[in-house]
């Protein structure tokens, strides 16, 4: 995809950057910057406060349409908007999973009476949500999922477990992938669920991470309530839901993402001025490998977008979480090398953590979650490549 910009995008920039200033110059300067990579804790309250604020102001769903409150803005003007978002250091998104996951899934596969409930409190930065997938046992092997859901009257009753799953504790929904047929086993008989968190039968634990907050939860279901008719898809049909949403993760969403690790990478230049580790031919090289590497990751995902978001991952798509991840694991290694033995002091105790500490602790994680390294070379050389499946120990 070869990007240009017009005047009337040119504009849209303008005006895009200019209410980020005066906002994060002003009534949200507080949460600049914050929530990153293993940040997630930083200031929830006032990034709440915040995406009410993109939305009152028309800056959330920029890519949904006008009919569920989007802009209908193309693709050009959401680069440009994410650009400019972590130009101006905008903090981490509270909303990003309804906005960019459930958001554009309800509106492929939802109901009237599902997008007339769930869309616009999305919109408006007033619910957030987070994603019932990962189970113990069914991890990057999403289809071996044992959460269950039965009918009983007008109600779906939920027993099982989820893990790993983001902003848990601060989320007002869950969208959970559960098992609906009781004899059914692998990608059958799945149902793709819209489930209430504030409710007796759910309880969330906080997974402690290594960089001392608790991103991640543990997600208990002990005869936990939702409607019948929140149900996405028909009953049986959640594996195609699922996927669909999948592909929506690979979207135009992950541009933003890249333009954070864009702020990484300048803070990891600083670092090796400030430290003198500039100086060394060989973290000159590395710091020219990183900015590279990230070129390529962006080209990469605007040729993926080139194919439109269809609800299918075009083959550009399917190495992103593959590369990005790795890239991302070896941003952190830099940082550690660039601050040198000063990457062993901690800011205070107990456990202060300076942000590229955090960044590379955080980073050890990328290539587990989301699919494994190992996961995603499998899929990529299945789905994208045709080449035959492993073979299975006998």
């Amino acid at each position: 995809m070869r990007l240009r910009f017009s005047d009337e995008d040119e504009a849209f920039r303008r005006e895009v950057a200019a209410w980020l200033e005066e906002r994060l110059g002003g009534e949200f300067a507080s949460v600049r910057g914050v929530g990153g990579s293993g940040d997630a804790h930083a200031k929830v309250d006032e990034r709440r406060a915040w995406e009410r604020a993109l939305g009152a102001a028309g800056w959330t769903c920029l890519g949904w349409p006008r009919a569920w409150g989007g802009r209908d803005a193309t693709i050009t003007q959401q680069v440009i908007f994410y650009e400019e978002y972590a130009r101006a250091g905008g903090p981490g998104r509270l909303g990003h999973i309804g906005e960019g996951l459930l958001g554009p899934t309800i509106i492929a596969f939802g109901s009237e009476e599902q997008k007339r409930r769930f869309l616009p409190p999305i919109v408006r930065g007033e619910e957030i949500w987070c994603q019932g997938y990962s189970e113990p046992n069914a991890g990057s092997d999403l289809a071996n999922v044992q959460t269950r859901a039965r009918l009983d009257g007008g109600q779906w009753i939920l027993d099982g477990q989820k893990v790993w799953t983001s902003w848990a504790q601060w989320s007002d929904w869950c969208f959970v992938v559960c098992r609906t047929e009781p004899a059914s086993e692998r990608h059958r008989g799945l149902s793709y669920l819209l489930v209430p968190m504030q409710q007796p039968g759910i309880e969330v634990r906080p997974i402690v991470q290594i960089t001392g907050d608790s991103e991640f939860s543990e997600v208990f279901f002990d005869g936990a309530r939702t409607d019948a008719a929140n149900v996405v898809g028909a009953a049986g049909d959640g594996w195609r839901v699922a996927m669909a949403t999948l592909a929506f993760e690979r979207g135009v969403s992950t541009l933003g993402q890249q333009l954070s690790f864009r702020n990484e990478l300048a803070e990891v230049v600083a670092a090796a001025k400030a430290s003198g580790a500039a100086e060394d031919p060989a973290i000159r090289q590395r710091l020219a490998n990183a900015w590279i590497g990230l070129e390529i990751m962006r080209y990469n995902a605007l040729r993926g977008l080139s194919h439109g978001e269809k609800g299918e991952l075009a083959p550009e798509g399917m190495i992103a979480k593959l590369y990005w991840a790795s890239w991302h694991r070896a941003l952190g290694e830099l940082a550690m090398d660039v601050l040198g033995d000063d990457a062993n002091a901690l800011v205070a105790a107990p456990y202060d953590l300076t942000a590229l500490q955090r960044l590379f602790l955080f980073t050890r994680s990328d290539t587990i979650y989301a699919g494994s390294n190992e996961i995603q070379r499998n899929l990529s050389a299945q789905r994208a490549l045709g080449l035959p499946r492993e073979p299975r120990p006998a």
